[in-house]
């Protein structure tokens, strides 16, 4: 039998966490909990179930497999990250942030539902992730666990994704006069607002992997380097994608003014960015030989892909 594909892997990952997800989801209460209303429970499954290629699922999973790390416990990891990863779109969509209509080809959580609802699912997912990376299956030992736990809430939060969120709105002007940022500027805030949580991916593998401290380095520098280029690819889409492929509005970038690298760099330019960074992410995987070669693949498909 021939070896999987990238795809192969791609898919299976993305069908395994679209199983796990359906399961944590589910109507019954767990211990400690008296009920699970219904309304809400549908509409973080609208949110998180039906749809994305689950790449930081992925990423958790092939990243554990360098360390030789079991994957049903990285399976479980990797469902909490998108579990939170699904949260900031549910509040990314909302008419306060981004008034978004679409999402993954479907109304948006706010728009399904109504707006009280998709605030509560949004903080209902994130209170799910951690509970599920604490939980044992994850990892026998707790300190990794603990060590899982602090790293998520740290890419999450005001030094990563949520404090990115922030600095994208001023970028915007929605709290003082819109100023043009610099190039340095621009990539601080795609680190944290993009990059932060795919950096965590990458680095849940290697502390799931019990990695030692030179491998665990190569894998965070490939994670920083895929996280800037999916947000420069993700720009390039805004641009240049259709939103019947995107799944998503396109084209909102621009007419919010957003900060982008694309903006500051021109379409060529931006590119030439995106090839460096794929190469930075090929160069620190140099450690790990042909055993790295999906995680090299992932790294072209996130400059490459059309949604």
């Amino acid at each position: 039998m021939s070896s999987p594909t990238f795809a192969d892997r791609l898919n299976a990952v993305a069908a395994d966490t679209e199983a796990l997800l359906g399961r944590l989801l589910g109507d019954a209460p767990l211990p400690g909990e008296t009920v699970r209303p219904q309304r809400l429970t549908a509409a973080m499954r609208h949110a998180a179930l039906g749809g994305g290629k689950r790449l930081r699922p992925f990423l958790v999973v092939e990243s554990a497999a360098l360390f030789d790390a079991p994957r049903d416990g990285a399976l479980l990891a990797g469902a909490a990250l998108e579990l939170l990863h699904c949260y900031s779109l549910v509040h990314d969509d909302l008419p306060a942030m981004d008034n978004d209509d679409l999402r993954r080809g479907r109304p948006t959580v706010h728009k399904a539902f109504d707006e009280a609802t998709a605030i509560l699912a949004g903080d209902a997912l994130l209170t799910q992730a951690f509970d599920i990376l604490a939980r044992d299956e994850v990892h026998g030992d707790a300190k990794v666990r603990i060590a899982l736990v602090r790293e998520l809430a740290r890419a999450a939060g005001l030094g990563g994704m949520a404090g990115g969120q922030m600095l994208d709105l001023a970028a915007e002007g929605r709290f003082s006069a819109k100023r043009a940022l610099s190039e340095a500027e621009i990539v601080t805030l795609q680190a944290m607002k993009t990059g932060a949580l795919l950096r965590f991916a990458c680095r849940a593998g290697a502390l799931l992997g019990s990695a030692d401290a030179n491998a665990a380095a190569a894998i965070a520098r490939y994670g920083a380097a895929i996280g800037e280029a999916f947000q420069i690819a993700d720009d390039l889409l805004d641009v240049e994608g259709d939103t019947a492929i995107l799944g998503k509005a396109a084209g909102k970038d621009a007419s919010a003014g957003k900060a982008t690298l694309v903006a500051a760099l021109g379409v060529t330019g931006a590119r030439r960015k995106l090839d460096r960074l794929i190469a930075e992410a090929d160069d620190a995987l140099a450690p790990f030989g042909a055993k790295a070669d999906t995680l090299r693949a992932a790294a072209r498909f996130i400059a490459e892909r059309q949604n």
